[in-house]
């Protein structure tokens, strides 16, 4: 038994628990969840589907659980803590990719990444008994929130959640407008030191609860104007883009929107693999 796939498939059906389906709906998280399952190589393939516009969105989420489990180190004392909240983020990511996502539009996006791959996973699925997926994954009128992902302080719990999500936009605005105004050279040594403590701190925080690619985007921005203050990365128009885009990916994902920003992540992820690449010289 995979553990991770297990991990990730219990996730995307105890999200899934938590929205009315349709049957149409029901059988695109039943070919997800098999996709999960027969994957040889499920890191490869998350990081494929990242790059797949149809299935971007939800692969961000499913790429920050996947590298929690896989890249750092996992507490079994919380582990049940951790999965309920990896399933409650993941139930809004899961929603607006169910509402955009049919069986059909699916199974063209895991052909581009996989060849035969939808085809087997189709057979499979014409096999099932979709009245038991259905009660599965339909919850009833009389338990519609009250699921097992949901905590008993619930409402405490979510204003936590809220607060982590508020705590990390609330200092997007002022970075955006400190990036801009470094092309003028408008900016001071101590503003740079602050916001990549800042930045620091929430990448940590976000690291610590198991979103690696909020984690991500907020390293490449502490580690670049760490580097733009020490002189070893030198600002010119394409730099700020890319740290731009990094901004763009975290406020996408904290706040959900249903926007392609496979492009951003794409530029971002480029830029950050450059940066800690070439820790010791000068960029330009």
């Amino acid at each position: 038994m995979n553990l991770v796939k297990v991990y990730l498939v219990q996730s995307i059906t105890a999200a899934s628990n938590n929205l009315r389906l349709n049957a149409q709906q029901i059988e695109v998280v039943g070919l997800l969840r098999e996709t999960i399952m027969k994957s040889e190589d499920l890191g490869e393939y998350i990081v494929k589907m990242k790059k797949t516009t149809e299935l971007s969105r939800l692969a961000i989420r499913l790429n920050e659980i996947y590298n929690y489990l896989t890249q750092g180190k996992v507490d079994f004392m919380k582990i049940s803590e951790q999965f309920r909240e990896h399933s409650r983020y993941l139930i809004r990511d899961l929603n607006q990719f169910l509402e955009n996502v049919t069986p059909q539009i699916y199974n063209n996006a895991v052909m581009k990444i996989s060849g035969n791959l939808s085809s087997e996973i189709n057979v499979d699925l014409s096999k099932r008994d979709f009245k038991e997926e259905m009660e599965e994954l339909i919850i009833n009128e009389n338990n519609t929130i009250k699921e097992e992902i949901i905590l008993e302080d619930e409402e405490n719990n979510s204003a936590v959640f809220r607060d982590f999500e508020e705590q990390l936009l609330q200092p997007i605005s002022t970075i955006d407008n400190l990036l801009k105004r470094m092309l003028t050279g408008n900016v001071s040594f101590e503003e740079l030191e602050k916001y990549a403590a800042v930045l620091e701190h929430n990448g940590t925080e976000s690291n610590e609860r198991g979103f690696g690619i909020i984690s991500d985007m907020h390293l490449i921005l502490s580690t670049s104007l760490k580097n733009i203050k020490s002189g070893s990365l030198i600002v010119n128009r394409s730099v700020i883009e890319s740290l731009r885009a990094c901004l763009i990916v975290i406020a996408a994902v904290v706040r959900g929107k249903e926007v392609d920003i496979t492009d951003y992540l794409n530029r971002a992820e480029a830029f950050g693999k450059q940066i800690f690449e070439n820790k010791n010289q000068v960029i330009k």
